[in-house]
């Protein structure tokens, strides 16, 4: 069995068994130990981050022959380009310093002080420089919903969706870290058919559960990567809120995608989970029918088993509510075959990439990845503790989402992504 995800080690740093954070995680995120330190990469260990940069200065990373420095920048992508087995290499050796029965950081109270660091007392940063964003429509479930609201359930699905991953490009500037607030935009919008559009704030605010996954190594151009090759491309998962101005998309989306009703803003969780410690929670992907034509076919096709789990909290109140429980699983085009497609034209990807996945729901009601689906359209309205009736998200609501998955006795999670909505500020800046 590997041993950086062994279910019976422990770590000599506490970590509850509901904590997203155990040693058969350590996911990768950057931040300062001071406000007045250069950010550096760490690996959060239960409520604790490992300084990697002084981890790798005391000598302790020698035998994984990693560049000099490389945990000293301020995002990951160094890191990120290197081989996928000198990212094994690492994995072992933090996980070798940190387990319980190990004494060299364990017994050296310098070295600890220095290096392990309550998470608490540390500011988290924008984890990955990152070149370029796309987000996929990968949900069967989500696309069909959406279909049969806009187009009568005999026309659910559009005739290309069953033969390839649907994406668009995103706006990667835009791209924020959970806990910043996003502005509600200002957008042109049609107020009702036939009628000439208007320009103000978006009425129809909505949300988007999803995940996403950094391109590690990238691809020369013109150089696709087969299906099968995909994982080796992938550095990790990140949680992902890929907010919507259902409205401003509605009548802007035709004939070319979503434009500014997405790239106002895209949340991302800080923490990076690897996919080796993903690896124990592999499970079937769906069944695809018709059969993907050959570029798309996987000679081992298989998803991960990661719960997911949106809250909406209304201003001023202490009490949620839970909107939506999901799973990654449902997905019908995986992350290999997303990264497949998007290079088989021969476009070359860039370390620190991001793919998302789009809106990930499931097939009950109480899965559904969007307002705009639990709402169905605005029809079923919802009520939140102390902050009355929702069709779409109000100024002041915060929505958190979660994702972890359950071993036996702990979890390998992704953290929290969560942001407040504030009112828009119309072009000349004042709120509204």
């Amino acid at each position: 069995m590997d041993p950086t995800v062994d279910p019976s080690a422990e770590s000599f740093v506490p970590v509850s068994p509901d904590s997203h954070f155990p040693i058969q995680n350590l996911p990768y995120g950057v931040f300062s130990p001071t406000p007045q330190d250069e950010p550096r990469a760490g690996v959060r260990i239960g409520d604790h981050v490992l300084d990697l940069a002084v981890i790798q200065n005391s000598g302790l990373l020698d035998s994984a022959g990693l560049p000099e420095g490389i945990f000293s920048y301020p995002v990951l992508n160094p890191f990120m380009e290197l081989d996928r087995d000198q990212h094994r290499i690492t994995r072992l050796l933090i996980h070798g310093l940190l387990r319980k029965d190990e004494s060299t950081l364990r017994d050296d109270a310098v070295l600890r002080g220095r290096a392990l660091l309550p998470v608490d007392s540390v500011t988290l940063q924008f984890p990955v420089g990152i070149p370029d964003y796309t987000d996929f429509y990968s949900s069967k479930e989500h696309a069909t919903n959406v279909g049969i609201m806009f187009r009568g359930k005999d026309n659910a699905l559009m005739p290309n969706w069953l033969h390839l991953p649907v994406g668009y490009h995103g706006r990667a500037s835009s791209i924020i870290l959970s806990g910043q607030p996003v502005i509600r935009p200002y957008g042109q919008t049609q107020p009702a058919e036939g009628e000439p559009p208007v320009f103000g704030p978006c009425r129809l605010m909505d949300f988007e559960l999803e995940m996403g996954f950094f391109v590690g190594a990238g691809n020369a151009q013109g150089h696709p990567v087969g299906v099968n090759d995909a994982d080796g491309h992938i550095f990790g998962l990140v949680l992902v809120n890929d907010w919507s101005a259902r409205d401003i998309q509605k009548w802007e989306y035709q004939p070319l995608g979503p434009f500014n009703a997405k790239n106002f803003a895209t949340s991302i969780a800080p923490w990076i989970v690897t996919l080796d410690a993903l690896a124990p929670f592999r499970c079937d992907a769906p069944v695809q029918d018709p059969e993907p034509l050959d570029y798309l076919k996987e000679s081992n096709r298989g998803t991960y088993d990661i719960n997911l789990e949106v809250e909406i909290t209304a201003e001023g109140q202490n009490e949620g509510l839970r909107v939506c429980e999901s799973n990654f699983k449902h997905l019908y085009w995986t992350m290999a075959q997303q990264l497949a497609h998007h290079t088989s034209t021969g476009c070359n990807l860039n370390t620190g990439d991001m793919l998302a996945s789009g809106t990930i729901s499931g097939p009950e009601k109480g899965s559904y990845g969007s307002m705009l689906e639990i709402t169905w359209r605005g029809t079923e309205p919802i009520t939140l503790p102390g902050g009355g009736e929702r069709k779409f998200l109000a100024d002041g609501d915060t929505v958190t989402m979660s994702a972890w998955c359950q071993g036996d006795g702990y979890r390998v999670g992704f953290g929290e992504v969560a942001s407040m909505i504030l009112p828009a500020r119309d072009p000349q800046g004042t709120e509204t």
